[in-house]
């Protein structure tokens, strides 16, 4: 979070030295020489900004890589755990799990996580200057800006869905395999390897099928997003230049609002890309977590299946064919 602040303090900075530069340089026919005293500030935050966002990266995949070896051992663990009652899931879903699964957690921390809290806190903090500086263009992206999440949920709600549905293929990819191998020997001798390799077949081009989905669902939300963004900043623009003619605006808060209106929609369009990335990792998070409270109930006595998540997760354990 405090990173994301100091982003958010950066971009308004670098829009003010942009626009102070850009209309001295136009405005006042300031030479090189003298535009350097705000030229080097700018190269500056340039310079922070992208210092801010290699450390966001850092200390985001550190804390993915502490999480996942800690699901890692509870998920082994529980995997390995017979309990009262409960049946040990199959190895082919907690290879599975632990390996391209949880490795795909590291889209949700980061990416995602560090762009929730940029969605957080600079879209509010430009709206506020956006105000201090041109109130039109303040009350325009503050009425546009809710059109991203809005769309964001909207298509959410279609990949959830989508996303449980992919990850339930790639299991039952995982598990078949993993059969396949395992009773190598007894299909050769039975003649059973040609049939098979056509359900094998079938297997994966199911998992094909769900992943080009989920592409589709991806690439539907980010021309969604993208759409949305640049239809509120066409409206900023028209509102600027409209009173740049009537005089009612100089040209430096104009460039000020023009480079600055963007930087509010920025995080939000960048939070909805970095949401379909970590959709992987978080649902198979989820049935991680699952194997894990099983164990957990079955240690301590509880009857197995006592809530709904671990019901569904016992279902798709159960559900991959041999």
């Amino acid at each position: 979070m405090g990173l994301g602040i100091a982003t958010a303090g950066l971009a308004v900075v670098q829009a003010w030295l942009l626009a102070v530069a850009i209309s001295a340089a136009f405005v006042r026919g300031s030479s090189v020489e003298a535009l350097w005293p705000t030229l080097i500030p700018l190269a500056a935050v340039f310079a922070a900004r992208a210092a801010i966002a290699w450390g966001q990266e850092a200390t985001a995949r550190l804390s993915s890589a502490r999480v996942k070896s800690e699901l890692r051992m509870q998920l082994l663990a529980a995997a390995a755990t017979p309990g009262p009652g409960r049946e040990l899931p199959p190895s082919g879903e907690v290879v599975a799990l632990a390996t391209r699964g949880l490795d795909a957690l590291d889209a949700y921390f980061a990416r995602y996580l560090p762009q929730l809290v940029l969605a957080c806190i600079v879209p509010v903090v430009v709206v506020v200057c956006l105000f201090a500086s041109d109130q039109l263009a303040g009350i325009t992206v503050l009425l546009t800006l809710p059109l991203i999440p809005l769309f964001m949920a909207l298509i959410g709600s279609m990949t959830v869905r989508r996303r449980k549905r992919r990850w339930n293929a790639l299991a039952r990819l995982s598990s078949h395999f993993l059969d396949v191998v395992a009773g190598l020997p007894t299909l050769r001798i039975f003649g059973r390897g040609p049939a098979q390799l056509e359900r094998l077949a079938a297997v994966t081009d199911e998992y094909r099928r769900e992943s080009m989905g989920t592409l589709r669902i991806a690439f539907l939300s980010a021309f969604a997003l993208e759409l949305a963004a640049t239809l509120s900043i066409a409206l900023v623009a028209v509102g600027v230049g409209l009173e740049l003619v009537d005089g009612l605006l100089s040209l430096q808060t104009g460039l000020f609002v023009l480079v600055l209106a963007p930087e509010a929609y920025l995080p939000l369009r960048q939070l909805g890309a970095s949401f379909h990335a970590s959709e992987e990792g978080l649902t198979a998070a989820a049935s991680a977590l699952a194997v894990i409270d099983e164990a957990a109930r079955s240690r301590s006595g509880a009857p197995a299946g006592g809530s709904g998540a671990a019901e569904r997760a016992g279902r798709k354990r159960r559900g991959p064919a041999r």
